[in-house]
């Protein structure tokens, strides 16, 4: 007996120093990846052949003290003060009960079980926000905005903040003025040359008010060399303080990034993107201020000169989106593989609250080989379902099958598939194979399904809604899960065998397979 002691506690040991060294798969940032595609192309374990016996993993929703509005990022196989587990973080936010400020805390979870297993509060304006976390390549640190209006920076393990002095320091002011400006979309860690930066994008609180001006914040992550290029009055590289910006004078419906995404990263060209919504556009002549544009930047955030993006597409019709406050840049620029034939090399969808898809070459965005044009898309077409939302990130997908990519457009009207192909030019093109009227958050795919949040009435007090899980190529319906609360912002993760969702009513879901996978055992 002793000698099979020693035996089982040997063989546990090297359990343990392997899981320290290996992991599973991580969902590192909002939608996956920083072209933000909402695509796992890690996932082996769900499949469509056994999506239907996918099972609630909890066996009650978890109750957080704080209300997540965005998607939680997961990192498996992390080293804690507890052990080894894989960790889900997520940002949520509440009142405080005086009414006069608010809470914002981010939750490091344990996965498997729902316990947190350390949470970090950050106390600010009156607001809320909804973005999404963001963890680095070297899984050290996780980072999160908080409501005291600066992005802060935790070890990944045990929650323990950096805090360094300094304009290189954390934690890093991202806005001057949180009572105004937020980041609601999910911050972006793009690698680039052997060099990661954050990428932290801003915007207004509902119904526009106040002074805020939409901005990104580049932070390189080996130094701390930070750039910020402003969307209005552009020719300043540093934060906007009270008053913001001169050039526009009193147009204070002011340029917000709005994308649940933030701001996409491009490996193929290299390049930074953001889309703004609302604001005066006046690039066109000799001006500094870039309403309802997508921008093209240096992944560090700098432009060419003088507050220049080195590239840009703006709608010929931006005066009447702007004073319908119909916002381009209600999503964030999704990147579409191409045909192998294909004249264009690098393409970029934009679609916004008119719901008209916009297809953008994005090594001539205007078509005019220079910024500070208008028109130029390569095609437009609108959203099957129609408007109503559109402020849901589309899903990329590549058809492993044929190599054929497909985009999937979700808001509060439905749900709907197009596929890209090439016209009688090999010019790229998108065309509707089919649309429902199922409402739906951001939506992801993993190993051939589409998952999908809805199937209610979005909405803050709202519900009950459901996880759909669908065949990408017919839309058709695999699996629903049991009723969840309400979801606003909302979407669903799926990594190592497991569909993670919070709702309105601060809960947290977690679906999968059968008990293998229960109790904090993921193979990780």
């Amino acid at each position: 007996m002793p000698t099979i002691h020693l035996i089982l506690r040997g063989a546990l040991a090297a359990a343990i120093a392997l899981a320290a060294t290996a992991h599973g798969a991580d969902w590192p940032q909002f939608g996956y990846d920083a072209t933000h595609s909402g695509s796992n192309t890690a996932e082996t374990t769900i499949t469509a052949a056994n999506v239907s016996q996918l099972i609630s993993l909890y066996t009650n929703p978890v109750v957080l003290s704080a209300t997540v509005d965005s998607a939680p990022v997961y990192a498996s196989g992390v080293v804690t003060p507890t052990g080894i587990r894989d960790l889900l973080f997520a940002f949520g936010s509440n009142n405080l009960f005086d009414g006069s400020s608010s809470m914002g805390t981010l939750f490091a979870i344990d996965a498997g079980t729902g316990s947190v297993v350390w949470s970090k509060a950050t106390v600010g304006s009156s607001q809320h926000a909804s973005s999404s976390p963001a963890i680095d390549p070297n899984r050290q640190y996780v980072y999160s905005f908080g409501l005291d209006g600066y992005v802060h920076q935790y070890r990944i393990g045990d929650g323990v903040e950096t805090q360094t002095p300094g304009p290189a320091g954390w934690p890093r002011a991202i806005t001057l003025k949180p009572n105004a400006e937020k980041v609601a979309s999910g911050l972006t860690i793009a690698g680039w040359n052997g060099t990661n930066y954050l990428e932290a994008v801003t915007n207004g609180y509902d119904g526009d008010g106040g002074d805020y001006q939409g901005h990104l914040v580049s932070i390189d992550l080996a130094t701390g060399v930070q750039h910020v290029f402003n969307a209005m009055c552009s020719d300043v590289t540093a934060l906007l303080g009270t008053g913001g910006c001169a050039e526009v004078g009193a147009d204070t419906t002011l340029s917000g990034i709005w994308g649940r995404g933030g701001a996409t990263f491009d490996a193929a060209t290299g390049r930074i993107y953001v889309a703004t919504g609302n604001g005066q556009f006046n690039a066109n002549s000799a001006g500094h201020n870039w309403g309802d544009s997508v921008l093209a930047l240096n992944v560090d955030g700098t432009g060419s000169s003088n507050g220049i993006p080195r590239d840009s597409y703006t709608p010929s019709n931006y005066q009447s989106l702007q004073n319908s406050d119909t916002d381009l840049g209600s999503i964030s620029l999704a990147i579409l593989p191409v045909p192998a034939a294909s004249t264009i090399q690098h393409l970029g969808m934009q679609v916004g609250k008119d719901a008209v898809l916009r297809l953008i070459n994005l090594d001539n965005m205007s078509g005019a080989g220079a910024p500070a044009h208008v028109g130029g898309e390569l095609q437009l077409l609108d959203v099957q379902q129609g408007g109503n939302g559109m402020r849901e990130q589309p899903a990329v997908w590549v058809n492993p099958a044929d190599g054929s990519t497909w985009l999937f457009i979700g808001n509060f009207n439905g749900i709907s598939g197009v596929r890209l192909g090439l016209n009688g030019s090999n010019q790229p093109v998108l065309s509707w194979r089919w649309n429902l009227s199922d409402s739906s958050t951001s939506p992801i795919v993993a190993n051939g399904v589409l998952y999908t949040a809805g199937s209610c009435s979005l909405g803050f007090g709202s519900g009950p809604c459901t996880v759909v899980a669908r065949n990408p190529l017919t839309g058709s319906v695999l699996w629903t899960s049991p009723s969840l609360g309400g979801v606003h912002w909302q979407s669903p993760i799926l990594v190592n065998g497991a569909i993670y969702i919070t709702d309105n009513n601060a809960q947290l879901w977690r679906f999968g397979l059968d008990r293998i996978f229960k109790d904090g055992f993921d193979g990780g």
